[in-house]
């Protein structure tokens, strides 16, 4: 009998936890031991949390540089303005794209509608570094609707590829490097191969819990697994579970993130921050709102 190999996990990352207002968000990454996974900078897992009428999610508008950001909504619905004039809803199942590359500025907000009546909100946010050849690339944004992104299912897994490559599929998501980013549902028991087709691969528990064939441990909500290179990793769900995969190629070059921006180079992140200091980056049409630099930016 062929004795299973042992899938190797490198960290295992709690979240830290914010609380915004009644708003609770979960960052997993960077994490004080773990800055990236492939070209993944930063995972945000927001929610769920329930709005009264008139109550929802301002986030007001604010800068990026050198990022791609991808969101995907699991409960209600935000509205996306950026400054290159997208107005864009999202709703569970979607993602939208938005590229920084060399400057943008965005708001999401909860939509009147939805603020009129109260809802729910949940969510997961990740910025992608660009490669240092594609941080000053024009910035531009996507929305792909739940049809337009590649599904597996059967035998307990349903499979929804996010971005990137995976299992020989291919995301319409506008990408620049080698990545993958998948939820995955899988029913009690069922199991789920992540192959080693990428060299960095990550798992965050949405819900449920899981265990990762043959290795110790049980893995519940907020966990964020990393993987060491070249294993094959099978992930065998506990009772119903549903999570986030998540990896790719590492980046050669170190990246440096401060607030909102992201580079190879310090000194482009100080150039962004005075750009933004004296509101010389391009304006969000129909949202004037401004969000000061943090106190402790230098």
């Amino acid at each position: 009998m062929s004795h299973i190999s042992t899938a190797d996990i490198e960290q295992v990352i709690l979240p830290s936890s914010r609380d915004l207002g009644g708003f609770s968000v979960r960052r997993a990454l960077p994490a004080p031991m773990r800055q990236m996974v492939g070209p993944f900078i930063f995972l945000d897992s927001f929610g769920p949390v329930r709005f009264g009428e008139g109550e929802g999610i301002d986030t007001r508008p604010h800068p990026h540089i050198g990022l791609s950001t991808l969101t995907y909504l699991l409960e209600g619905e935000l509205t996306h303005r950026d400054s290159e004039r997208y107005v864009q809803s999202i709703r569970p199942g979607e993602v939208n794209v938005m590229v920084a590359g060399a400057g943008i500025v965005h708001s999401e907000r909860t939509p009147e509608h939805q603020r009129a009546t109260g809802g729910k909100l949940a969510g997961l946010q990740s910025w992608i570094a660009l490669p240092e050849k594609s941080e000053e690339t024009a910035p531009l944004f996507q929305h792909l609707d739940a049809g337009s992104l590649p599904t597996v299912s059967g035998e307990g897994i349903g499979m929804k590829l996010l971005a990137g490559n995976l299992h020989g599929r291919q995301s319409p998501a506008t990408v620049f490097s080698d990545l993958f980013a998948a939820e995955v549902h899988l029913e009690a028991g069922a199991r789920y191969r992540i192959d080693g087709e990428h060299v960095e691969r990550a798992i965050f528990v949405v819900a449920g819990a899981l265990e990762i064939v043959g290795q110790d441990g049980n893995f519940g909500q907020d966990r964020l697994l990393v993987f060491k290179p070249g294993s094959e990793i099978v992930v065998k769900a506990t009772e119903p579970a549903r999570f986030l995969a998540f990896g790719g190629e590492p980046l050669p070059e170190k990246r440096f993130i401060r607030w909102n921006f992201v580079a190879t180079d310090q000194e482009r992140i100080r150039h962004a921050a005075d750009l933004w200091r004296e509101r010389r980056f391009p304006g969000v049409p129909d949202d004037d709102e401004f969000i000061p630099l943090p106190e402790n930016f230098r």
